[in-house]
């Protein structure tokens, strides 16, 4: 079966650990040359990965919320492997579950910053290189369920992540006629660096069934399950497919919250 991504060089930032490593593993199987970026050093592990199953990585322990240091991506994809084809702008913080009356400023400040801003950055400077370069490109930048209705995230991420959505959308119509598309991808419960304290605190109180209950599939995702949906967002296969926020949450989002939700019974 062909690669998706054969002679193909992607970004992705968020690498050094959950979705992004997962997408930076599956990419580069995939045939693609991978450029990573994390502010922590697990990006290094992450490269070593790729390199050691076969694949091309450059890493860089960079901020994805500077644009100094994304338009030191997009000239590393190029200088590195001469040209920019994908575009996952994958990082971001949790900013916790302050709420509205508790949260301050400069907390809102750096949430907005490398979750919303972040994604811009990528858009503004892959989305030229790729618009330049006349070969069309993709762009996927990871919101959440978090994004499209309340109940998923503190206030500062849910609308961090309401912003990308609606990015996304603004890109792909300001991208019109170059062939380079601007999707989001919208995770719901998934295990990676971020979620670490909810599924350590599961699993030390021996509850992690519990986790993703509230979706119809009744668990939570894993990021090579994220990964999946965005190789597919960053191939040809999803040739038509711009300015779309695409949902990856077992069904949450599918319905409002109820209690009791069984086959052949009344919701209470």
């Amino acid at each position: 079966m062909a690669q998706a991504l054969k002679d193909k060089v992607a970004i992705i930032t968020g690498a050094g650990s959950g979705i992004g490593r997962a997408a930076a593993l599956l990419f580069a199987r995939e045939g693609a040359s991978v450029v990573l970026c994390d502010r922590s050093e697990s990006v290094q592990a992450t490269a070593r990965q790729v390199e050691q199953a076969g694949g091309r990585a450059a890493a860089l322990q960079v901020d994805a919320g500077l644009e100094a240091d994304v338009a030191r991506l997009v000239a590393t994809a190029q200088s590195a492997f001469g040209r920019l084809d994908v575009a996952f702008a994958n990082a971001g913080v949790s900013g916790g579950m302050a709420g509205i009356f508790d949260a301050s400023v400069e907390l809102w400040t750096e949430v907005l910053r490398v979750n919303l801003i972040g994604p811009w950055l990528m858009i503004k400077h892959a989305g030229r290189a790729m618009a330049d370069a006349g070969q069309g490109g993709s762009i996927i930048c990871t919101a959440s369920v978090a994004g499209i209705r309340s109940g998923a995230g503190g206030p500062a991420y849910s609308a961090s992540k309401a912003g990308v959505i609606n990015l996304v959308q603004v890109a792909a119509q300001q991208l019109c006629a170059t062939n380079v598309r601007v999707n989001a991808l919208c995770p719901g419960l998934t295990e990676t660096g971020m979620t670490k304290p909810t599924f350590d605190y599961a699993k030390e109180k021996a509850v992690t069934h519990k986790l993703g209950r509230l979706n119809p599939l009744r668990r939570a995702a894993q990021p090579e399950e994220l990964a999946q949906v965005a190789l597919f967002l960053a191939s040809a296969q999803s040739s038509y497919v711009n300015g779309q926020a695409i949902a990856v949450d077992g069904g949450l989002s599918s319905s409002h919250p109820v209690t009791r939700q069984l086959t052949g019974q009344t919701a209470v």
